[in-house]
């Protein structure tokens, strides 16, 4: 067994409508690249959506020869809704709120694809003579599901976990040990005009 670093990227600044990067969301995605040149990534994997797509190709190009894999359980779904009890007392009514009409078919299959992103993307790694690193450029939701994953809390609280756009957030999974979040919505590689899109104006810090 070998161990697996895992690096989580969310999608650089999207266009009001999402169809596609915005400049500074280019500007994002390159600088992550380049901040990442050099690691020995086994694959580059990304969801299916323009702005997931977009964002691995720009900094795919910063990267030496490391392939890139659309993967649908690396897409935009909501992971999972808890039941009204199991929201913690003093949000419940605003999360049950903002998620309760999310279809039940909608929510069978993003629990689906969350199982599946489990499966593909953690875990130590049953070959190899060296450590293996894999990054996954996806969206919010996926990033805090398995970051929640990796710190064994509750179901529900992967709704209290928010990433910036082109933030970075890395998770090890050591053979015999429980995962160890390294580093979570890190944005070092951006300069300050492109640092918190995407991130609630309310908890963001100087």
């Amino acid at each position: 067994m070998q161990d697996r670093y895992l690096y989580l990227a969310r999608h650089g600044e999207a266009t009001p409508d999402e169809g596609e990067l915005t400049e500074a969301g280019r500007r994002q995605a390159e600088l992550l690249g380049k901040r990442l040149n050099g690691i020995p990534f086994t694959a580059v994997h990304h969801g299916p959506l323009p702005r997931a797509v977009q964002t691995a190709r720009l900094l795919g190009g910063q990267l030496a020869d490391v392939p890139l894999l659309e993967s649908e359980a690396a897409g935009d779904y909501v992971p999972y809704v808890p039941a009204r009890d199991e929201f913690p007392a003093e949000v419940a009514e605003a999360w049950w709120a903002r998620f309760a009409s999310v279809p039940a078919e909608e929510r069978a299959h993003g629990a689906k694809l969350a199982c599946q992103a489990v499966m593909d993307f953690t875990g130590p790694v049953d070959r190899g003579d060296a450590p293996r690193h894999d990054l996954v450029v996806t969206h919010a939701f996926l990033i805090a599901w398995l970051v929640r994953a990796a710190m064994d809390a509750p179901a529900c609280r992967w709704m209290g976990l928010n990433h910036a756009n082109a933030a970075l957030t890395v998770i090890r999974y050591a053979p015999a040990r429980p995962a160890t979040v390294l580093v979570y919505n890190d944005m070092s590689h951006l300069p300050g005009d492109l640092r918190w899109t995407g991130f609630p104006a309310e908890l963001r810090t100087p």
